[in-house]
């Protein structure tokens, strides 16, 4: 009678460095959470659930008058203006930059001559502006120009334009710079000038990065303007900072329901964008 085989014992072998790692995790993340004074379990308090039961409770029914449906109406569409012209303006900010502080279009790269001191400081110069630029929030830009520019879709504009274009700046660079860099060199050796060698060697393998990764930046650039409609720079967010000023429940879930929409239909035409670009 042949032997019947032993039970085969499956173990992962990194279990145990695995358990290690999120000890560690959780033994550093504790001490974080204590001194930045997190406390979920005041959501569950008393006073915080009555306040947040009697707001939620405003929300029904949903506000659907005609005069405020044109209100949002208005207010979609200029918060989706302002995506996009900020997304437009970042880009007219980004490609430039990040076409100077890209090393793999320098000519110095090839052994053709010695990069220049001035241009040398040049990129670096550059790329700590694009390092500036993306380390102030838009949200912090915005509350700046609106101190400037006052009340309105502007300030919003000019907050995407100026934090999105370091964004790009830096991520464009990047690639370019990750990208085959072999026939960029090979047109710089046959005498072509950066332009030439970026239109006819980098961009076409990087167009479809470039695209996706910006198609993302428009969505992000959506739910900014939103946010930074709550410091006046226009569009939803404004809208919705001073229905809840009014304690405006039903409003404010109209509000939310839109932004909710407005999103979901920009990731379908990222998604749609994509496809084609695949």
């Amino acid at each position: 009678m042949a032997a019947i085989p032993s039970r085969t014992v499956w173990r992962d072998p990194a279990w145990n460095s695995r358990v290690t790692m999120a000890v560690i995790f959780v033994a550093l993340l504790l001490p974080v959470g204590y001194f930045a004074e997190f406390n979920p379990l005041v959501l569950f308090e008393a006073s915080s659930l009555r306040a947040a039961k009697q707001f939620l409770a405003t929300f029904i029914p949903p506000a659907h008058s005609p005069e405020f449906l044109k209100l949002a109406a208005e207010a979609t569409w200029k918060t989706v203006a302002i995506a996009t012209v900020g997304i437009f303006f970042a880009l007219l900010i980004a490609i430039p930059l990040s076409l100077v502080a890209n090393q793999s279009l320098s000519i110095s790269m090839i052994g053709v001559n010695r990069m220049c001191f001035f241009c040398h400081s040049l990129r670096y110069a550059i790329r700590w502006l694009l390092i500036g630029l993306r380390s102030i929030p838009e949200l912090v830009w915005a509350l700046l120009f609106v101190r400037a520019v006052g009340l309105g879709d502007t300030a919003g504009v000019m907050a995407i334009a100026l934090t999105y274009g370091g964004m790009l700046g830096k991520v464009f660079m990047e690639i370019f710079e990750s990208a085959e860099a072999e026939p960029t060199r090979a047109l710089l050796r046959n005498g072509a000038g950066r332009l030439q060698a970026f239109f006819y060697g980098a961009l076409p393998a990087c167009l479809p990065e470039l695209v996706s990764y910006t198609i993302y930046r428009w969505e992000c650039a959506i739910r900014a303007s939103v946010i930074m409609g709550f410091v006046g720079a226009g569009g939803l967010g404004q809208q919705m900072e001073l229905s809840m000023r009014m304690l405006a429940g039903g409003e404010v879930f109209s509000f939310l329901a839109i932004f909710v929409l407005l999103v979901w239909i920009a990731d379908l035409i990222s998604k749609a964008l994509r496809r084609i670009l695949d």
